[in-house]
């Protein structure tokens, strides 16, 4: 089929060994690839209960079927499995160039199971798999582990060959729940816990190289699609915008929508927050846009520190979500030290929205005296050593490494832990973007705003926030859309780029299936049902969808909030209209080809 290897595969780590299987057409048509595929192969391959960091958990790497194509924003790779910081199903995205090289090795997905005996690396390509000890690279953070591998195992004679690697740092060595998998040096991979299961695994980092191309069913139509495509939109305001200021511009959207999490949550606004946005680290720093592979947006910012301690340091950051984490939930008030936390996270290979979330948790913690270590509001320096004493597993460090669950029951403060299922959220205040609650409560993995990117019609008007009858009905029209982005694997910024039926074209261009809107709505929802069932049988209830207490809590000040009447009212609409009964379970006589 156009737009597919068929090919899965299939590494055991603890034997050694590896098979190349072959994909039924049928499930190809069914799924679409990337999270479609890895799904429903999760769902299959995991035993009912896993625990996420056995060997029986799978971890799985897909690509899609854009993927290499000359489809615009189609440089990224999903990685898919039991989440260790939540329980339940995780998903996890990156972009940068890497994800070209993972395709170029010739699988639609690769599913690794089992322990290695001791610290390796793989090399993954068209033929199979290479095992590497990785003994000698094993502490070092990603930075040099990135530069390590490339040098070691990168090389080719073949000058068509694509290499890239992805690897993890002390945290993911180390197990804590929320680390990373990193590549291109400062893409992560950064929700959920993946960079953990590759730890439990005892994986460094893997290689992939390859030289294979998908089959494209119509290439010259995608060539002028692709060309007409960026001739269109080049110019258009908000690929302008983010291409001038990056997404740091969200910084004042968010303030003056009183949507901006700060103070742990307490207010939905900074006070300074000038000084930490857009504006900020374009004036204090040299900033150059940075794109993937297969992007005109460029909204990355290559970012070089000017003055002051920092002087030199160079990031491609911070991104709007890590200056919300630090810069809000912890009010450090310069984007020159949010920056170098961003570079400490970075190193160790952790998931800064998690990170920031924990660090502010932690600063009430220590006002309410609960605990003897001493942060306040803005101390960089003391967030700084939390941050090393987390991804080591040192003193308090240790506990908050088991995620904000376990640190909340330990330290008496269940009832101010920000989270859903587990998972930290993301810097869109819920009490004020209601249509973000529901997106936080009904997300797959917990707490996520990328899953339908809701905040967006919030914030630009197409929708109130307040509105709460009618919310669901254009929240699963986006959620279906961008579950169907995530199948190709495309990247959310493409998402006023690719409405319904640009989709639709680009799909039949790709695979050759010409297929009216409706059918592919009906195949997202499939796989929303499937990921549903997943979560079920693996322990999730319908009080799950929901928010923590502390996100019904009024914000300070503005007195905002979302009742917990309201959120339930969303969530039963939502349950209704996937076809779910009143306990969220959808019908499992559907055929899911099992």
């Amino acid at each position: 089929m156009h737009g597919f290897y068929g090919r899965i595969l299939k590494i055991d780590l603890s034997e050694g060994k590896h098979i190349t299987e072959s994909v039924d057409e049928q499930i190809l048509i069914k799924y679409l690839g990337g999270k479609g595929l890895a799904s429903y192969l999760l769902y299959n391959l995991n035993p009912p209960g896993t625990a996420p960091l056995s060997p029986a958990n799978c971890i799985i790497f897909a690509t899609g079927p854009v993927t290499g194509s000359m489809t615009w924003g189609s440089s990224r790779y999903g990685v898919f499995t039991k989440s260790p910081q939540t329980g339940i199903y995780s998903e996890s995205y990156a972009g940068g160039r890497v994800p070209e090289a993972i395709d170029s090795a010739g699988y639609d997905a690769i599913v690794i199971t089992g322990k290695s005996p001791k610290p390796a690396v793989l090399v993954i390509h068209p033929d199979g798999v290479d095992y590497h000890d990785a003994g000698n690279i094993w502490g070092m953070n990603t930075y040099e582990t990135e530069d390590a591998v490339n040098k070691l195992y990168g090389k080719s004679g073949d000058k068509n060959y694509k290499s890239g690697a992805v690897v993890i740092g002390p945290a993911g060595e180390n197990l804590i729940t929320f680390s990373v998998i990193e590549s291109d040096r400062w893409r992560s991979a950064g929700r959920t816990g993946t960079g953990t299961v590759i730890g439990s695994k005892n994986l460094k980092a893997i290689l992939f190289k390859g030289n294979r191309k998908r089959p494209v069913f119509d290439k010259e139509g995608l060539k002028l699609f692709s060309k007409n495509l960026v001739s269109e939109f080049r110019e258009n305001p908000s690929v302008m915008s983010f291409k001038k200021m990056g997404t740091a511009r969200m910084v004042e959207a968010t303030n003056k929508a009183g949507a901006f999490p700060s103070g742990y949550w307490s207010e939905g606004s900074f006070d300074q927050w000038e000084k930490i946005g857009a504006e900020a680290l374009h004036r204090e720093c040299k900033v150059v846009p940075n794109a993937c592979a297969k992007c005109f947006i460029a909204c990355g910012r290559m970012t070089t520190i000017k003055n002051g301690r920092h002087a030199g340091l160079t990031i491609e950051g911070p991104e709007y979500e890590t200056i919300f984490a630090f810069g809000g939930l912890c009010q450090i008030d310069s984007i020159e030290e949010i920056a170098w936390l961003n570079d400490i996270c970075d190193r160790l290979g952790m998931d800064t929205i998690s990170a920031g979330n924990l660090c502010g948790f932690t600063i009430e913690a220590s006002r309410l005296k609960k605990i003897s270590y001493k942060i306040d509001y803005g101390d960089v320096n003391a967030t700084a050593e939390l941050l090393n004493m987390i991804a080591n597993r040192k003193g308090i460090g240790d506990t908050l490494a088991r995620g904000i669950i376990h640190a909340a029951k330990e330290w008496g403060m269940e009832d101010m832990a920000a989270h859903v299922k587990g998972l930290e959220p993301p810097g869109y205040d819920p009490r004020v973007l209601k249509g973000c609650a529901l997106a936080y409560a009904v997300s797959d993995r917990g707490a996520c705003h990328l899953r339908a990117t809701f905040h967006n019609p919030e914030l630009t008007g197409v929708i109130s926030p307040e509105t709460i009858e009618g919310k669901a009905a254009l929240f699963i029209d986006y959620e279906n859309r961008l579950l169907l982005f995530d199948t190709l694997i495309l990247c959310r910024f493409y998402r006023d780029i690719y409405p319904w039926d640009t989709l639709l074209h680009l799909i039949r261009m790709i695979t050759g299936l010409d297929e009216k809107r409706e059918i592919l709505e009906k195949r997202a929802s499939d796989i929303s049902d499937l990921v549903r069932l997943f979560n079920i049988r693996e322990g999730l209830k319908p009080e799950d969808d929901s928010l923590s207490k502390h996100l019904h809590k009024k914000l300070k000040k503005t007195g905002h909030e979302i009742i917990e009447e309201e959120l339930k009212f969303m969530v039963r609409e939502y349950y209704r209209l996937r076809g779910w009964n009143e306990q969220g379970i959808p019908d499992c006589k559907k055929n899911f080809i099992t």
